[in-house]
């Protein structure tokens, strides 16, 4: 039991430590990360809510074998429940937070976020398939619950910024983008997963391994370019 708990929570925390160490300028509380993570874990009933209602709703329209069903399932009711409840906890608990004043901050948050929520995925499906269901989930889910933060974080960090400078219509699009694009993220993540057929475990491994290149990409630019959130006024030679 012990030793499956580990190899469940192990994957959780090296990607946190990884995200966590590439916050260059200046670290986010250990605190704070350490809620947004429990939070992020207590998403968890909500989704699993959702997806049992909306399920059972899906379930009077279309018979569960249909593609139409399980692109619903997967898009809008899974991917949109979790993503959803990510979203709502990272937007709740950050975004009027006086420590959310760097760009890379969002990242670290949503990630705090999306990782507390793996981790009880995690626990529940290792305690319950084993080992190799722990080596599996380390190498494809966990991660894309990263993945799909980091693009979070990523249009998160631009409405912030935004909303700071006083961009309004820039604030509203890019908080709807970083919902909307995870979901889209999430969603083909799993469709993919559920079809039979060697042809989607190949569409599958070449979007797996795009997606994780393209977030690591991404990470490491936006750590590169880390700055403050708040613009520095212009002030013209002249004046």
């Amino acid at each position: 039991m012990r030793v499956l708990l580990f190899a469940a929570v192990l994957p959780s925390l090296l990607l946190m430590v990884y995200i966590y160490r590439k916050d260059k300028i200046e670290k986010e509380p250990a605190n704070m990360i350490i809620k947004l993570a429990i939070f992020g874990a207590l998403t968890v009933i909500s989704a699993v809510i959702l997806e049992i209602i909306g399920s059972k709703i899906l379930d009077n329209f279309y018979d569960s074998d249909e593609t139409v069903y399980k692109l619903i399932e997967y898009f809008i009711i899974v991917a949109g429940a979790e993503e959803g409840g990510k979203y709502f906890i990272l937007k709740k608990k950050t975004w009027d937070s006086p420590e959310f004043n760097y760009s890379y901050d969002a990242v670290v948050y949503s990630v705090a976020v999306s990782l507390g929520f793996a981790t009880v995925e995690n626990i529940l499906y290792v305690l319950s398939g084993g080992f190799g269901v722990a080596i599996v989930r380390a190498v494809l889910s966990v991660p894309g619950h990263v993945v799909f933060a980091v693009y979070m974080g990523y249009y998160y960090s631009r409405a912030k910024k935004a909303a700071v400078n006083g961009r309004i219509s820039s604030d509203e699009s890019n908080r709807m983008m970083a919902y909307v694009v995870p979901v889209m993220l999430h969603g083909f993540y799993d469709f993919c997963l559920s079809m039979d057929g060697g042809k989607f475990i190949g569409i599958f491994l070449a979007f797996d391994v795009l997606m994780v290149i393209s977030a690591a990409r991404k990470v490491n630019r936006l750590s590169k370019e880390d700055a403050p959130l708040k613009e520095q006024p212009y002030y013209s030679d002249y004046m």
